[in-house]
């Protein structure tokens, strides 16, 4: 599966409704990063930069919720609530239900899903479908809703007689699912093996990574290899070890290699290395299978030439052969320097004045003259310059221990 878009409105920082796009431009640089379908050319990564609370995190925030609430639709009673918080400094969407729409591709067949609700409910859910062979653009709909009532299409028999069967606050697509239809369970699967991980609560997901090893070790293996992390191999633990051991030479006086010693990873370690595990396997994970990866801050405690090489993974086609994106959100802007990302692939978040999110690419932002941003420019340097926004703004430090000097501490 591959992402075309990702929208969402009135989400948190988010309040009006803002795109996400992986489909490429007509710019010809780094065609490596390219994925060409045949009907559409997709790119393998994107990275997200804005200044802290500009709403890099609510972005990811905002597709993990959405692929939760279709996760746990089936699993609701009638009076449990939806999760869902709109946009709360204004009045008007504060009372407003939240939007969230995914274009995705499947075996060559583009579908485009979402829905909105707020606490109480599913205000409007809908599915439309493009298949390989359409030559036109235009979307046929499988299904459309407006509150209870369903419009079901005859190329969505599966849905037949299900609309009375679906509780106010549940998603019809789910309830196709628990009925065994088949576009609704294989879509359904396919959004599930989406990972989304975060880069700084990631201990929780170095299980992933220990199952990855039982049935993959030779995969993960090469792949620690290549991270060149200090130890010379790494292996699985026993049952009452958690994660996996570690092995170090030791040397004598001489430096000569007299034997090994055996660390755990996650207690003697470095952060960066128990990271690197605590993720690997989900990574690793996407990259065989071809599914997206989306990482919040997967920059913090990696050096930026682990980082790159992260990245570099799913940029490679011999590295990632099934077509598999990341998606990142990141501080490290030595990665806009790294000369790895096409300008369709860098987008910032920054608020406005109302404390509202925006989203852009670096390919749509315009020069004060009104062009667009020449590839032969330092990205970096005008990143962190303030060229392109998305950066704090920090305020005057020089009076600020002033106050009450001369007094007695």
């Amino acid at each position: 599966m591959m992402i075309l878009e990702f929208t969402t409105g009135n989400f948190l920082s988010f309040r009006d409704k803002k795109t996400l796009s992986m489909e490429a431009t007509k710019i010809k640089e780094f065609p490596n990063n390219v994925v060409d379908t045949g009907k559409y050319k997709l790119l393998r990564s994107a990275v997200i930069y804005g200044a802290n609370s500009s709403g890099k995190s609510n972005l990811i925030k905002a597709l993990h919720f959405m692929l939760e609430t279709i996760k746990n639709s089936s699993k609701l009673n009638s009076t449990d609530e939806l999760k869902v918080t709109p946009f709360v400094l204004n009045k008007d969407t504060a009372q407003k239900p939240s939007y969230f729409e995914l274009l995705f591709v499947i075996k060559d067949v583009r579908y485009r899903y979402g829905f909105e609700l707020d606490t109480k409910k599913i205000y409007s859910e809908w599915l439309y479908v493009l298949p390989q062979e359409n030559k036109s653009n235009k979307d046929l709909m499988l299904f459309a809703r407006e509150n209870q009532n369903v419009i079901i299409s005859d190329g969505f028999k599966e849905g037949k007689g299900l609309a009375e069967k679906t509780r106010e606050n549940g998603l019809f697509l789910s309830v196709c699912d628990q009925f065994n239809g088949e576009i609704s369970k294989n879509i359904i699967k396919d959004l599930n093996l989406i990972s989304l991980l975060s880069g700084i609560d990631h201990a929780k997901n170095s299980i992933m990574t220990s199952i990855f090893m039982e049935r993959f070790e030779t995969v993960t293996k090469d792949f620690f290899k290549s991270m060149q992390l200090g130890f010379t191999d790494i292996i699985r633990a026993p049952k009452e070890i958690e994660k996996a051991l570690t092995t170090h030479n030791v040397y004598n006086k001489k430096g000569e290699v007299v034997g090994d010693y055996q660390f755990k990873i996650g207690e003697s370690e470095s952060a960066g290395t128990n990271k690197l595990f605590d993720l690997a396997g989900y990574i690793l994970f996407g990259l065989i299978i071809g599914e997206p990866v989306v990482i919040d801050e997967l920059d913090a405690k990696l050096h930026p030439i682990l980082t790159r090489k992260i990245i570099e993974l799913f940029h490679s086609p011999e590295t990632n052969k099934l077509n598999a994106q990341l998606i990142f959100a990141t501080h490290d802007t030595n990665l806009l320097g790294c000369n790895c990302f096409r300008r369709d692939q860098i987008w910032f978040t920054e608020k406005d004045a109302t404390e509202s999110t925006d989203l852009y690419s670096l390919v749509e932002f315009k020069e004060p003259d009104g062009t667009k941003v020449r590839n032969d420019r330092s990205f970096e340097k005008d990143y962190i310059s303030g060229r392109y926004g998305a950066i704090p703004f920090i305020g005057d430090f020089s009076n600020l221990f002033s106050h009450g000097q001369g007094e007695e501490a």
